[in-house]
Parts: structure tokens; C-alpha cells; sequence
């Protein structure tokens, strides 16, 4: 079986909610890495097989968009593409299923991505089909709905959120507030001294956003770090559920971005003209209860490490999905193992934001890129996911 190499992985800057980032349309944010990705490579489009691209909150303004973003970029029509969604893992699995093509034989050449635009997510109705003789029409937030629907509430109860999932995290691993909030604070000082020293600069495509007067604005720089993050300015934030330990401060943001990259047969990079950053050695996934989503990670690694062989002696590089702080603490709980010189170096959820469909392709464009900066050899991606699943990557150095 062929060898599946990564090449030339990029990202958007991660916008806030409601940010900088909040007129541009999904299509344009995947169109933007895309064309990066193919200017950055020199490929020929034509070469290109397919066009794998994950959203979790897709809508019918770009169905499918992975062949709508690929023509919008501007690929040649004969380039087809597809969506996939498994939640936060959706983009994860956009480069594993990009993988598998390439490995078994069916293409050559994949354009791999995620795409969330969190700010544009819409509110809807489903009961205006067929119409309402008498009553008031309720509008659901997709956001908030998504997240509510996560799990067949007649087997598992009704859940409210993620945010109730975290909360039994914390009372079963008896997480407290400070040290969720303590670990928030690491997030964003990670980042911002990552964004200080130059670390993304080799990832981020700036985005250039029209304005209604004026010339457009250029952003080229996460929103959501907070370099002067500290335990008390986090301590005086409410926390959602009454006496809880989630706050807006440690837990993810919502954001919107785009990643992508090339997913390449190994045995056709030479002819191609195309060297790669990675490989993709292994993956896995896993479920787990709902009411406790955030441990998901733990048997999904559980089974790529028996597949692999691998342990966590082997990996210079570690990647948690900071969906909630008390998640991530959960999991280094259960897994028995923490090196803080290992695990998120540079942020993640929390500092740099949550761009559903997007993360797990921004996640390895990171990871990779300093797995190279470090002369290391492999590096772990691991991510929660909504309604009670886990997911686990294994990627080495080119």
C-alpha cells in the first residue's frame, strides 16, 4: 500500500465570532486556501483527483462544498469534490479519507481541507414545509441546535450542550474552576508568543476582506489570543451552568478559517515536482457516552497505539483539541501522562480558536510545521467530538 504524503499544509487566520472574518462567506474562506495550496505547490490542477473538504454546519447556499469551493477557486471543471462531517473530527477525517484514496490506489493527488464560518450559521424553521394554519413559527440557531441534537435523546436523555458534557468531565475527575482557568491561561500565552516569535509564518494565508468604503482590510492574524491572559482577569468571568466550571475564558471559541493541503502519493511526488512536509502513519476512531464526549480521545488513541505500536515515548509532538479545559485535563488524567513541552505548544481551542470543520486541518498544519522547526519524528492529533465520539491521527516527518 502507497505511502500518503502531506504536502505544503495552510491555514486562514481564525477569526472570532462575529469578527474580522464575519463578511466573508465559507466559499471564499476554502477558495482562499485552496488557491494557496495550489500556487504554493506549482501543481498542475489538472493533476488534481479529487477535493475532500469538511463543514459541520453545512447549509444549501454551497451543498457539497468541496466541489462548490473547488470551482469557486477556480480548479478545472473536471476536478470533482465532497464533504465530509464527523463534527470537530470532520476535518481530521477529510485527510484521512483523502488518504485512503491515495493509498488504495484510487488517486494520486487529493486537495484535503476544512471550511467553517461559524459567524454565518443560520437560524431555521421546520415547519414551514408545508406551511401553518394558526400559531407562531419557532426558529432554531443551527449553532445551539446542533449541539443540543448531538445524540438520540430517547436512548441517552436529553443533554443540553457541550457544555454539560464538560461539567461531567470535571465532577468525575474532580477538576476544579483554578485549574481550568489555570490552563486557559496557558493556551493563550502559548499562542501569543508563538504569533510573537514568528511560528505561523510559514501557515497563514492572509485573508483580504472588502469593505463598503474604502479599501479592503487584510487579516493575517488570530483573533482570539489573549497575551494578557491571566488566572484573575479569568476568575471573574460567570460561569455557564450555575456553579460549574466552564466559562467563555476556558472553554473554545467560535471561530471561522479554512486549512487545506495535499494529500500525494508517495511514489508520485518526484514526477510531480512536490516534497512533502509528512506523512499520515495511522489513524483511528473511537466512541464513547455522549454525556462525556470530551473523553473521546482516550480510547481513540487506545486503538491507534495498538495498531501502530507506537506509545507516547515515541512522540515529540501531542495535539489535544482545547474544546473546554477541563476536557483536556480529563483526558492527560485518564491517559496518566502529561509533558507540558509536548502537549499544544503553540495553543489551540482556546487560544486560537475553534473553527469546527477547519480544526482538524489547522491542527496538523501546526503541528506539522513545528514538528519540522523541531527536527522531530512523529506527532499525535487527537480530538473530542460531539454526540460522543473520539478521533486519533498519527503523522511522522517528511
Amino acid at each position: 500500500m502507497r505511502r500518503a504524503a502531506i504536502v505544503s499544509p495552510v491555514r486562514t487566520p481564525v477569526g472570532a465570532f462575529g469578527g474580522a472574518l464575519r463578511t466573508v462567506p465559507v466559499e471564499d474562506l476554502a477558495a482562499t486556501v485552496i488557491k494557496a495550496v495550489v500556487e504554493r505547490t506549482g501543481i498542475d490542477p489538472e493533476r488534481i483527483d479529487d477535493v475532500a473538504m469538511a463543514q459541520s454546519y453545512a447549509n444549501s447556499e454551497t451543498p457539497c462544498i468541496g466541489r462548490w469551493a473547488a470551482l469557486h477557486a477556480g480548479l478545472p471543471i473536471g476536478v470533482p469534490g465532497f464533504q465530509t462531517d464527523r463534527r470537530c473530527g470532520g476535518g481530521l477525517q477529510a485527510l484521512v479519507t483523502a488518504a485512503m484514496m491515495v493509498q488504495t490506489g484510487a488517486c494520486d493527488v487529493v486537495l484535503a481541507g476544512g471550511v467553517e464560518s461559524m459567524s454565518n450559521i443560520e437560524h431555521y424553521t421546520t415547519s414551514m414545509r408545508w406551511g401553518r394554519r394558526a400559531g407562531n413559527v419557532e426558529l432554531y440557531d443551527r449553532l445551539d441546535r446542533g449541539r443540543e441534537r448531538s445524540q438520540p435523546e430517547h436512548r441517552f436523555g436529553k443533554i443540553s450542550g457541550m457544555v454539560e458534557t464538560a461539567e461531567n468531565l470535571a465532577e468525575r475527575y474532580g477538576i476544579s474552576r483554578e485549574a481550568a482557568d489555570r490552563f486557559a491561561v496557558t493556551s493563550h500565552l502559548k499562542a501569543a508568543a508563538a504569533w510573537e516569535s514568528g511560528v505561523f509564518k510559514d501557515e497563514v494565508v492572509p485573508v483580504t476582506v472588502p469593505q463598503r468604503r474604502g479599501e479592503p482590510v487584510v487579516v493575517d492574524r488570530d483573533e482570539g489570543v489573549r497575551p494578557d491572559s491571566n488566572a484573575e482577569v479569568l476568575g471573574r468571568l460567570r460561569t455557564v451552568m450555575p456553579g460549574g466550571t466552564v466559562t467563555a475564558g476556558n472553554a473554545s471559541q467560535q471561530n471561522d478559517a479554512a486549512a487545506a493541503c495535499l494529500i500525494v502519493a508517495e511514489d508520485r511526488l518526484e514526477a510531480l515536482g512536490l516534497e512533502p512536509i509528512g506523512f499520515l502513519e495511522g489513524w483511528a476512531a473511537a466512541g464513547c457516552d455522549p454525556a462525556v464526549m470530551g473523553i473521546g480521545p482516550v480510547p481513540a488513541v487506545a486503538k491507534l497505539f495498538a495498531r501502530t505500536g507506537k506509545s507516547f515515548d515515541d512522540l515529540d509532538l501531542v495535539e489535544i483539541n482545547e474544546a473546554f479545559a477541563v476536557q483536556v485535563l480529563a483526558v492527560l488524567a485518564e491517559w496518566g501522562w502529561h509533558d507540558p513541552d509536548r502537549i499544544n505548544v503553540n495553543g489551540s481551542g482556546i487560544s486560537l480558536g475553534h473553527p469546527i470543520g477547519a480544526t482538524g486541518v489547522r491542527i496538523m498544519t501546526t503541528m506539522l510545521h513545528e514538528l519540522r522547526r523541531r527536527g522531530g519524528r512523529y506527532a499525535l492529533e487527537t480530538m473530542c467530538i460531539g454526540g460522543g465520539q473520539g478521533m486519533a491521527a498519527l503523522f511522522s516527518a517528511a
